[in-house]
């Protein structure tokens, strides 16, 4: 399949920006399964200076430097992106989890898509009893390591309400847990949090989901969103597999990877600091065409 992505991110101050310093993470990967096209980043006001990196997970990623001052800054990114995923089935056979367990422990690999890497805590991602508890009651003595990872999604696809009211980016993981209500970044933070508990490796993926409206409705400009999801590794044979706990089904080909890490914090979208004062408004509009 290929996709044309629009992500057009606009922040509006209420008082002028004399200076701002951003990262960008909007360029898509090219991975396993996925394969970059073309990619534009369009900013106004014009940067002073433009840069990119490769960070230690893999994502590309543009530090920008403004230094005029204004009120509006807007970011529009557009992608092109080839996507030919596959996943194995729900009930396939697979190591045990604790095969999986002791395996990533055993990884003398330190790159950024080792599995030792996404074991531990991390900024928005503690190790709580709870959680843990939580997701040990997917992973039975014995049960294989794909078996207890999609019964893990499927609860939470059960027992959480997906709520954009209940939570921020700062609720922290054992509100959530309580109150059962949240949205796919909080879904996916609970899952990963469960297994890292259990010592299974877990990442976070930030990107993009086609969405289909429903019959008879046209599809609507600018209406859908960034989204989020979990990368399991499951042993040197399977590898790394996704797993989308807000919709309940295995990463294919309907998700556009753009960013992993530990946690959101390794892969906000935009982020940055900037010289000002006041109130600021935050817009945000993506569209994801399937072109064939």
């Amino acid at each position: 399949m290929i996709y044309e992505i629009r992500h057009v991110t606009t922040y509006s101050y209420e008082s002028p920006v004399s200076y701002a310093r951003c990262s960008l993470r909007l360029q898509p990967n090219s991975s396993a399964g996925q394969q970059l096209v073309s990619h534009i980043v369009d900013i106004k006001p014009l940067p002073a200076a433009r840069a990119m990196r490769t960070d230690f997970f893999g994502t590309p990623t543009e530090s920008v430097l403004i230094e005029s001052p204004h009120r509006v800054l807007r970011i529009d990114s557009r992608s092109r992106v080839y996507v030919e995923r596959f996943a194995p089935g729900r009930g396939d056979d697979s190591p045990s989890w604790e095969s999986v367990r002791e395996a990533s422990f055993d990884s003398s690999d330190l790159s950024g898509a080792s599995p030792i890497g996404y074991v531990f805590a991390s900024p928005l991602v503690p190790i709580i009893d709870a959680v843990t508890d939580y997701a040990a009651v997917s992973f039975t003595e014995g049960r294989g390591i794909l078996a207890g990872a999609v019964d893990l999604m499927h609860r939470i696809r059960t027992e959480f309400k997906y709520d954009p009211k209940a939570t921020v980016i700062s609720t922290p993981l054992q509100e959530v847990l309580d109150k059962r209500h949240g949205v796919c970044q909080d879904f996916a933070h609970i899952m990963i949090a469960g297994m890292r508990g259990v010592g299974l490796p877990a990442a976070y993926v930030s990107g993009y989901l086609r969405t289909i409206p429903p019959p008879g409705k046209e599809r609507l400009q600018g209406a859908d969103a960034t989204h989020a999801w979990v990368s399991v590794w499951c042993g040197e044979e399977l590898g790394w597999i996704g797993f989308d706990p807000t919709n309940d089904i295995l990463v294919e080909n309907d998700h556009i990877v753009l960013a992993i890490g530990r946690d959101f914090s390794d892969v906000s979208p935009v982020d940055g600091v900037i010289v000002g004062a006041r109130k600021q408004k935050l817009a945000v509009a993506v569209d994801v065409l399937l072109l064939e």
